[in-house]
């Protein structure tokens, strides 16, 4: 039985970088202290990567956590995070009570936002951002009405 989704996984070239902006600008905490692995062929087939080398540390917001890796080995393949558009992971949302507020408070520290103007349909708020790497974030307040309001998933799907 599937409970939930655990965490969001992220790799990034300057690992303490990314830490701390998600501790400054969502309240991640570590619940690990930063580890990693190399020379583990274990790990190796686990991710399907041979010569593997990686530090790590997962964090916890509310109920979703947050794995960040900084791969060593082997060398990873460049270019542009992924796009909205573009197929694979390429965005994770986080839901709020009051976008404005977040808005404001995720500027101050650091992240960037696109023309800077929420969208409103639906009985969603949204605003999609960026974190220093450039990967995706929406940021999102839902209507108490609406049916993907964290308060109302929980009886989705259920019958009787």
């Amino acid at each position: 039985m599937i409970t939930g989704i655990h965490h969001v996984a992220i790799h990034t070239a300057q690992f303490d970088r990314m830490r701390e902006f998600y501790e400054r600008a969502f309240g991640f905490v570590a619940i690990t202290e930063p580890g990693g692995w190399s020379n583990s062929p274990e790990i190796d087939r686990a991710i399907g990567v041979s010569g593997s080398a990686a530090r790590t540390v997962m964090m916890r917001a509310g109920r979703v956590c947050m794995e960040i890796f900084e791969y060593g080995s082997p060398p990873s393949r460049e270019g542009a995070p992924l796009r909205p558009n573009d197929r694979g992971y390429t965005h994770f949302a986080v839901d709020v009570t009051d976008l404005d507020a977040v808005y404001d408070e995720l500027v101050e520290a650091g992240m960037r936002f696109g023309d800077n103007q929420a969208i409103s349909e639906g009985g969603i708020r949204a605003i999609y951002g960026y974190d220093p790497d450039g990967n995706v974030i929406e940021i999102q307040q839902l209507a108490p009405d609406h049916p993907y309001h964290l308060d109302n998933i929980r009886h989705a799907g259920q019958s009787g």
